[in-house]
């Protein structure tokens, strides 16, 4: 069965390279959300396991999302990939749920590993 993925970053060229690092044994059925607002619209109206997240997107950022979710209770996964890794922020986002935070340009080792730690593989 595939897991449910929403993949949010503002950038197209991101998201894809984003979706070409998942494992391919692997099952996915993925949305994309160009920016926060979109991620919580499509959170709010379908039930996603893995929520792969950009930080710095316009409308609602990355931290916006992690807050949302962590209002409503019970939510995806969140990984977050950023650019953005500075200890605080790292700190930040993981005190609001997030599972895992990994760096921009994403390493599809990383990924997978970090797949495998919360279950998928």
């Amino acid at each position: 069965m595939a897991i449910s993925l929403l993949v949010a970053d503002d950038s197209k060229l991101s998201r894809r390279s984003v979706i070409k690092s998942l494992p391919p044994e692997i099952e996915f059925d993925i949305t994309e959300a160009a920016n926060g607002k979109e991620a919580i619209a499509h959170i709010q109206d379908s039930r996603y396991q893995l929520l792969l997240l950009d930080l710095t997107m316009p409308e609602v950022d990355g931290v916006g999302v992690l807050e949302h979710l962590r209002n409503q209770g019970d939510g995806p996964d969140v990984v977050v990939i950023s650019a953005d890794f500075q200890p605080e922020k790292q700190r930040t986002v993981m005190a609001l749920g997030a599972k895992k935070f990994l760096r921009k340009p994403l390493d599809s080792e990383e990924l997978a590993m970090t797949l495998f730690e919360l279950g998928y593989l």
